[in-house]
């Protein structure tokens, strides 16, 4: 029964985009699962519509082209979502490469654990960073979790998931629009996932690769990154109105802030290659202090368009 359909969205990442869907061609056991690949093209342009056409000759399953010409990683998902009925929704991102037994280790363990979301491990590859960043930028786009498959208490990122679309994705749009640039989509879908009373899955087997672009493989980028990911906490308390839990937030951020930084700088006065890992301590640690929408990094959407403008 075909009941599993797979987005990818994309925005002008052409050569990311052909490896991500190559390795969907690629996959095994699932023929009489999949629905439909969904290419969701986020730029205004629509410049993925050309080498989506080209590739509809390799795929073994229908390639549904779908043009969301507003930028926002929320608005390319709830598009996706909306250009097919499947009952089961998988998550490529258009910067991963998906290893051939990936989505049939998702819906095994989908099977086997009867969770809402199911999540899998994800190698980072940082082939243009600096030698000494190169080992903490892998880690840092890379993924891991348990040993073995079974149920989780914490979930992941969308990247590389597979959702029970009754109860993860309910509505037309179940991503919230507000985090189209800076983000986080997927954690205040979970956290309402969570507190519906909804279940976390892992597929030990289910790897993917991703390739850090080069704007993205530098400690800058990183940085802003492990900031906006420490903001999650305390941002998803004040959601909650939860305000005693957003001050004990911002008061582990704040140890956090002054131990790891202290670590950092003796550190970098030695010249350890291990520092950038005290610098991501350091900057999570800020970010549940500094966690209202003022101090948000941008990553997506406009910001993302206005880079590609620029290059």
């Amino acid at each position: 029964m075909a009941d599993v359909a797979i987005i990818v969205p994309t925005l002008r990442r052409l050569e990311s985009l052909e490896r991500a869907l190559r390795s969907l061609f690629r996959q095994t056991g699932v023929a009489d699962r999949v629905a439909e690949i969904v290419v969701v093209d986020n730029d205004p342009q629509g410049s993925a519509a050309d080498l989506t056409d080209d590739l509809r000759l390799f795929s073994p399953w229908p390639i549904i082209y779908r043009h969301a010409p507003t930028p926002g990683v929320a608005t390319a998902r709830n598009a996706g979502l909306s250009a097919t009925a499947a009952p089961l929704i998988a998550f490529l991102d258009d910067d991963e490469a998906a290893s051939p037994g990936w989505l049939s280790a998702l819906l095994k363990a989908r099977e086997e654990t009867g969770a809402d979301a199911v999540f899998g491990p994800i190698t980072g590859r940082a082939p243009g960073a600096e030698a000494w960043l190169q080992p903490y930028l892998e880690r840092f786009f890379g993924r891991d979790g348990p040993e073995r498959t079974g149920l989780i208490d914490q979930p992941y990122g969308c990247g590389n998931s597979l959702m029970l679309r009754s109860t993860a994705l309910p509505g037309d749009a179940p991503f919230n629009l507000a985090a189209d640039q800076a983000g986080g989509e997927d954690d205040a879908l979970f956290a309402a996932l969570a507190a519906r009373g909804g279940r976390f899955g892992w597929a030990a087997d289910a790897r993917v690769e991703e390739f850090a672009p080069a704007h993205r493989a530098t400690l800058k980028y990183a940085l802003a990154r492990a900031f906006a990911y420490g903001q999650g906490p305390s941002q998803t308390a004040a959601a909650a109105k939860n305000w005693s839990g957003v001050a004990r937030w911002m008061l582990i951020g704040a140890a956090q802030t002054v131990v790891w930084g202290a670590v950092a700088a003796v550190m970098t006065l030695a010249a350890r290659p291990g520092r950038a890992e005290m610098y991501d301590r350091a900057a999570r640690g800020l970010g549940k202090v500094l966690w209202t929408r003022g101090f948000e990094p941008h990553f997506y959407g406009a910001r993302e368009l206005a880079r590609l403008n620029a290059a």
